[in-house]
């Protein structure tokens, strides 16, 4: 049978200094989008408070909250307030010592549907988040809600066909990816553009090969480093919504906090993988090697 029209909305977030304020900003822009229409909505990666992976800072830990926690209540009653399936992102503490980057998942009625723990995660200059975060253990398993299977996914994720193929296997309806992304605000401006781009890109691409829809959310503002050591971060925001051909449905600006609705139709993902059969069509008995970190060339 198939499931009627979804109507959604992603929060373009900046962050607004506490934890408090931060969650306060969300459940107003949660309200008006559910008051719009949405039934699902989705939240930034880290949108409780500024992205602290700028820099190695022990005391960072005590951010970290355990789930249930008081961030995750607040979050269940935005969602139960509203009657909406709210996907939201926390720094969890799951013992003294082990943290995750951990998206969160909660029905209409405020019950936790699931979680999902971030597996692939950066280092690089600006995004040190191997120092926080442990890799997730919860696997590329969909979270079943009213609103469909979510293939929930986090930011430095979106970057690997392989998470969001497994994700689709595995009955994904919709793959959601919370993001906090940016420049180094002394990049040149064909590097932004062509960073951007890219992650526009790669994601777009992730819709066409799983004929699915993609929702990225993802932050916006300059923050500063706290070290001092760097220019800080501009995040670029241009969260968007893409169709499972990967036409693009709705698309925020770069620069300033939005709340971007679009209209999901399941039906089309049907009609488009008769047209598209790409997973009939999978050699799934010459993959083997994708199991391989490289395959060395064989010496000349």
């Amino acid at each position: 049978m198939t499931r009627p029209s979804l109507p959604v909305a992603l929060i373009q977030h900046r962050d607004a200094g506490s934890v408090e304020t931060n969650l306060d900003a969300s459940a107003r822009a949660v309200a008006e989008a559910a008051r719009d229409g949405a039934r699902l909505v989705v939240l930034a990666e880290l949108h409780t408070g500024p992205y602290f992976c700028q820099t190695e800072d022990p005391a960072t830990f005590d951010r970290a909250e355990p789930i249930p926690g008081p961030a995750s209540e607040r979050l269940s009653a935005i969602a139960r307030d509203n009657g909406v399936v709210l996907v939201a992102s926390l720094f969890e503490r799951r013992a003294a010592g082990l943290y995750h980057n951990t998206a969160v998942v909660f029905e209409t009625d405020g019950r936790l549907a699931g979680r999902y723990r971030k597996m692939h995660i950066p280092d690089d200059p600006g995004y040190y988040e191997k120092y926080y975060f442990t890799p997730g253990d919860t696997g590329f398993v969909p979270i079943a809600t009213s609103a469909g299977r979510l293939g929930v996914l986090v930011c430095w994720d979106q970057w690997y066909p392989e998470a969001a193929r497994i994700m689709a296997l595995s009955g994904a309806q919709m793959l959601i990816y919370p993001t906090a992304i940016g420049y180094d605000p002394q990049d040149t401006l064909a590097e932004q553009a062509r960073q951007r781009e890219a992650w526009i890109t790669v994601q777009r691409g992730h819709a066409v090969a799983n004929n699915l829809p993609v929702l990225a959310c993802n932050r916006t503002g300059e923050e500063p480093d706290p070290s001092g050591n760097s220019a800080g971060a501009q995040f670029w925001g241009s969260s968007f919504v893409a169709g499972p051909q990967g036409e693009m449905l709705a698309r925020a600006d770069e620069d300033a906090p939005a709340i971007l609705h679009a209209t999901l139709d399941p039906a089309r993902v049907e009609a488009v993988r008769r047209q598209w059969p790409f997973l009939r069509d999978r050699r799934i008995d010459a993959y083997g090697p994708i199991l391989r970190r490289y395959i060395d060339p064989e010496p000349d």
